[in-house]
């Protein structure tokens, strides 16, 4: 039995290079999933949106206040609606006449969303061509 004292060189080469392959193909198939999954994740239905405008309201006589409170009772001006029937009826009476007055709806931060559609639904019925709502602007720097 012989012993070998050197060195085997096919044996012991060290392989300084990096098998990039794997890397490659787990990239290719991510950017084929995004590829496919982006589109759907965009898709929308195009629409036109309205502008944001912001002008201060002009007070004019005619125009009609109605107001909503928290417990959502509805005040023409400053007179209090005893009930959806009676804003109704002088929403009709208002209607009628030429020009017709714009109504600007003041809902309490705190009514109940019903409340303030019953009025914007009076509106409707009775034929008023002009609803708004009065809005305070938020805080300058907040």
């Amino acid at each position: 039995m012989a012993m070998q004292m050197g060195a085997v060189e096919a044996e012991d080469e060290v392989v300084a290079s990096i098998n990039t392959t794997p890397l490659v193909d787990v990239m290719l198939v991510l950017l084929i999933i995004f590829l496919i999954t982006i589109p759907v994740v965009i898709q929308t239905i195009p629409v036109q949106l309205p502008k944001e405008t912001n002008q201060p309201t002009q007070t004019k006589p005619e125009n009609i206040i109605i107001s909503v409170s928290r417990e959502g009772e509805i005040y023409w001006n400053s007179l209090l609606m005893p009930d959806n029937a009676k804003l109704l009826a002088r929403l009709k009476e208002v209607a009628v006449l030429v020009p017709q007055p714009e109504v600007h709806i003041r809902g309490d931060r705190n009514a109940r969303y019903e409340a303030v559609g019953r009025v914007v639904y009076d509106c409707q019925r009775a034929a008023i061509m002009k609803v708004g709502f009065i809005t305070e602007p938020p805080a300058r720097g907040g």
